[in-house]
């Protein structure tokens, strides 16, 4: 099959198993694949129908369209990467030669600052979920240990070590060991103590033993959220609060970007636009501190 013969819609069907290959997670594959069935649809008005008819002029004028339609920097530069994507699988299966996503340049914005929770904010969200050992549990140890809600919701009981959590790989992120401290290993405890009897191997899991879906925690964080009168949350902040708070105390940054998982120190980095560093000699110790 060569490029003139492929049609856009048969290579849009194709292109979700390659994401599927590729370990994308199934929110990834959707997105994705909304964007692409919104470039094609655009690009069937201007008569494209097949792949090597799309020029760079052809993709500058849907990132214009989005732009006039009211679309944010942010969300055209993601449909831009969902667009780049969709043109890596064309040429990794030869149906194209030349990739014109290549030549569109990102629209410039600036990334917000990460929202980060004031020692009162986590704490009354600690007290509101205090009478729910799941709930505080799961509050906990993603405050704790800055791990991810869909880490978290993977986490098996042969996954929680002495001193440590196993995060088996994810979404494309590494396996790695993250420390437990004393409040995340007492929170875990309590509610191990009470957890419904069932033989699914998930640490949390719903009151019928089923595994407690990453959706499900999600809504139930943000539960608690209101409860706590904390505003504006999100649950990744638990994650943002995690990363500011060691890096305030001086936690060197080569180990805590290891312990969050991030593929590039770089990322850490990023961090370091909006905190300010406290003066103290980076500590180079594995034990995490506690929030």
């Amino acid at each position: 099959m060569n490029d003139k013969q492929v049609k856009l819609r048969d290579a849009h069907k194709q292109f979700g198993d390659f994401l599927k290959e590729k370990k994308h997670s199934m929110a990834t594959i959707v997105a994705y694949g909304k964007d692409i069935d919104q470039l094609i649809s655009f690009l069937e008005e201007l008569q494209k129908n097949h792949v090597h008819e799309v020029t760079k002029d052809d993709l500058d004028a849907f990132f214009a369209k989005m732009t006039k339609g009211g679309y944010t920097p942010k969300s055209i530069s993601r449909k831009l990467n969902s667009t780049r994507t969709f043109y890596r699988f064309l040429k990794v299966n030869e149906y194209i030669t030349d990739d014109p996503s290549l030549l569109v340049a990102h629209p410039r914005y600036e990334l917000a600052a990460p929202r980060v929770f004031t020692p009162m904010e986590y704490r009354a969200l600690r007290d509101a979920a205090k009478d729910d050992p799941r709930m505080f549990a799961v509050i906990e140890v993603l405050l704790q240990t800055g791990i991810r809600i869909g880490e978290l919701a993977a986490l098996r009981l042969e996954d929680i070590q002495n001193e440590t959590l196993k995060i088996i790989t994810f979404e494309k992120h590494e396996e790695r060991l993250v420390p437990l401290n004393r409040p995340a290993k007492d929170a875990l405890k309590r509610y191990l103590a009470v957890r419904p009897k069932t033989d699914n191997d998930r640490v949390f899991v719903t009151k019928s033993g089923r595994p407690f879906l990453i959706r499900n925690i999600r809504t139930a964080v943000e539960r608690y959220f209101r409860l706590a009168e904390v505003k504006d949350a999100k649950v990744n902040d638990l994650r943002h609060t995690f990363v500011a708070h060691h890096i305030k105390h001086g936690v060197s940054l080569v180990m805590l970007s290891k312990i969050i998982g991030h593929k590039r120190i770089s990322t850490t980095e990023r961090y370091l636009d909006y905190i300010k560093e406290e003066k103290k000699q980076p500590k180079e110790s594995t034990q995490l501190l506690e929030l």
